[in-house]
């Protein structure tokens, strides 16, 4: 048997209060239903980041504990070490912010160094963008490319030059009213969407895991899901 694919969940005390993290069980069903082991690693800050892992995960959280976060694993290097060795990172709304180069907190808007993962800087917004996000993801075709999710942020993302955002707005805000949304360097994923993202959009999920397994995965057969997105991406739309 093949060793267990390797997922860490990042600093849940910090980064877990919107649910996100739902992701890591999402990916853990998927390889589950394929027959493929997988092993689930939660780690909390002053615990070392393993650098052996295929998959990253990061999710939301408020400015005191972003900055908590983005220090601790400043300090601890871990996983950068991952990203240089060739895994994969999705990071959801804060840890989308952290993973950028500089964002700001509090009402002076204090800049705060981010980890460099994605060529982004992130700044207050002058609203909050609270609700249901519909998204073409760039890149791919046909139904499994529109992308859901709920997004509550309070900030403004912009992309640097060349920079490819992951998804095209059609209902929402996104990075910042710009018509994109998230952002896509090698294999770092950042996004806005809650849900979990990936529980609302599984052909997202199996990207992920691809892109930590340098493979692509066979296509799953599951009606019931595919029911629901349906069902969601039709009711995001009845609401605009």
């Amino acid at each position: 048997m093949s060793a267990p694919v390797h997922i860490v969940l990042l600093y849940q005390s910090l980064l877990g209060i919107y649910g996100d993290q739902g992701n890591a069980r999402v990916l853990q069903r998927r390889l589950e239903w394929r027959d493929i082991p997988s092993r689930l690693t939660v780690v909390e800050p002053g615990d070392p980041v393993p650098d052996d892992a295929q998959v990253y995960l990061l999710g939301g959280g408020e400015d005191n504990a972003q900055v908590s976060a983005v220090r601790a694993l400043q300090a601890d290097g871990g996983l950068h070490r991952a990203v240089d060795r060739g895994a994969a990172v999705l990071a959801v709304c804060a840890g989308y912010q952290i993973a950028g180069r500089t964002f700001t907190i509090g009402d002076d808007d204090t800049v705060i160094d981010g980890l460099g993962l994605l060529d982004v800087t992130t700044t207050r917004a002058p609203e909050r963008a609270v609700g249901e996000i519909l998204t073409k993801w760039i890149g791919h075709d046909g139904d499994e490319a529109w992308l859901t999710g709920f997004e509550n942020h309070g900030g403004h993302t912009r992309l640097a030059p060349g920079v490819t955002p992951l998804a095209r707005v059609e209902i929402g805000v996104g990075n910042c009213g710009d018509g994109t949304e998230g952002a896509i360097s090698g294999k770092v994923i950042g996004t806005y969407p809650h849900g979990p993202v990936l529980a609302r959009n599984p052909a997202l999920a199996d990207h992920v895991l691809s892109l930590g397994l340098d493979q692509e995965l066979a296509p799953l057969e599951r009606p019931e899901i595919d029911q629901l997105r349906s069902e969601r991406i039709a009711a995001v739309r009845a609401s605009r």
